[in-house]
């Protein structure tokens, strides 16, 4: 059983930065594929970023390519989403998830375990 903690959420001005943490535990990290998901308020999740465990491939949606980097320290189990030149329409509660697979396509099914996830607001 994988139990992911997400911090580093708040409010933010638009043109701003925030990092986002997830710590995990109750399995071995280096061998998980992590990622970054977000649900802003009447719509669906979508995927944010990931990184892989093998050969550490990240992937970015559209819309935060060139503005957030997700990394990993597989020494304190952890995974970053750093996020840079905020935008209101970034508001949303952004969720850490695990998947076994050294692959991803971004979809939610491929993530086995998800945290409570953490609030971002970017104000205008």
């Amino acid at each position: 059983q994988v139990h992911l903690v997400e911090s580093g959420g708040g409010l933010v001005q638009a043109g701003g930065s925030l990092t986002l943490s997830c710590e995990a535990s109750g399995r071995t990290f280096s061998s998980s594929t992590m990622g970054w998901f977000r649900q802003a308020p009447g719509k669906e999740r979508e995927f944010v970023a990931a990184i892989t465990y093998g050969r550490i491939i990240t992937y970015y949606s559209g819309s935060v390519k060139g503005r957030f980097t997700i990394s990993r320290d597989n020494a304190k189990a952890t995974v970053y989403l750093q996020m840079n030149s905020l935008r209101p329409e970034d508001t949303a509660t952004y969720y850490c998830a695990q998947s076994n697979s050294d692959l991803t396509t971004g979809k939610e099914y491929e993530f086995a375990a998800w945290g409570q996830g953490t609030q971002v607001t970017i104000s205008s």
